[in-house]
């Protein structure tokens, strides 16, 4: 429903508590670098996206379907940035396991996706 909830402080304690390593916070330039290498391993599978922000801890984007699992397209996007910053050095663990799925059945559910990830930019 697009509708934000309020942080639980709680449950972000305990899950900091499960973190292994420290997060990771990307800088300006690693964020476009991880921007650049998502929009262009869209390009090469041939799947639209259709609003992308790459934030300092993590990722929002909306693309277009394709017949694949989501979790293939996932880890296709997830290589993509950890290719890109490894050639600004950046060695090691980058991305969470997991991700957040959303599907949009209709164009208006469409809509408040794209208005909320272009938000975010």
């Amino acid at each position: 429903n697009g509708r934000i909830c309020p942080g639980n402080k709680a449950l972000m304690q305990s899950n900091k508590q499960l973190q292994l390593q420290d997060a990771i916070r990307l800088s300006s330039a690693q964020q476009q670098v991880v921007r650049k290498a998502i929009i262009e391993e869209a390009a090469s599978r041939g799947q639209r996206i259709y609003a992308l922000a790459v934030q300092p801890t993590h990722i929002h984007i909306v693309a277009d379907y394709v017949p694949q699992p989501i979790g293939k397209v996932v880890a296709f996007y997830k290589k993509a940035g950890r290719l890109a910053l490894k050639t600004m050095g950046h060695n090691g663990k980058l991305w969470t396991r997991g991700y957040d799925k959303r599907f949009c059945f209709d164009e208006e559910s469409l809509r408040r996706r794209i208005r909320y990830v272009d938000s975010q930019n």
